[in-house]
């Protein structure tokens, strides 16, 4: 399993890589690949593509589609350890993006990276139908958004200093 995991990370990063190359210069993308090159595993694609192949989905498809979600994990990240947020100085073991180009610079790659993910799975490569990437974006968005990380997150931050009584109601 770990050599398969090795594989879809490798895959997905290069697959990454040269989206990112293709992409218009500007001074967020080094800070963009700062977080989203960090080392992760990319569970979350082995996931999708392990439940993708059951459905005979072809491999290249679903690396498009991993990436886009690792964005969003990139995404929510670097976002998560704005000092607004969890004021998380290291992330892996190397500085947090905040730390490393300022507070602004990381919300703007963070947004770059959620939009990125949304470029990328209605992009003309992705070998699929446009019903299909409609349905793709708008569950990413959901998850992404309000009643997904987003909201999350605020709950995070809501409870993160309320006393909460260890005593059961009868």
């Amino acid at each position: 399993m770990q050599s398969t995991l090795n594989k879809i990370a490798k895959d997905t990063d290069f697959f990454l890589k040269g989206f990112i190359k293709k992409q218009k210069k500007s001074e967020l993308i080094v800070p963009m690949k700062y977080g989203l090159f960090s080392g992760g595993k990319k569970v979350r694609s082995k996931i999708l593509i392990d439940a993708g192949l059951i459905f005979k989905i072809d491999y290249k498809t679903l690396i498009m589609i991993g990436s886009a979600i690792e964005c969003i994990h990139a995404y929510s990240l670097i976002h998560d350890d704005l000092p607004c947020m969890d004021n998380d100085t290291i992330r892996r073991g190397k500085q947090s993006t905040h730390i490393k180009f300022g507070e602004s610079t990381a919300v703007l790659a963070g947004n770059s990276l959620l939009t990125m993910a949304f470029e990328i799975l209605t992009h003309k490569d992705l070998n699929t139908s446009q019903a299909i990437k409609v349905d793709l974006v708008n569950k990413l968005s959901e998850c992404a958004g309000h009643i997904g990380i987003a909201g999350g997150q605020y709950l995070d931050l809501s409870y993160e200093h309320k006393k909460v009584s260890k005593k059961k109601n009868p």
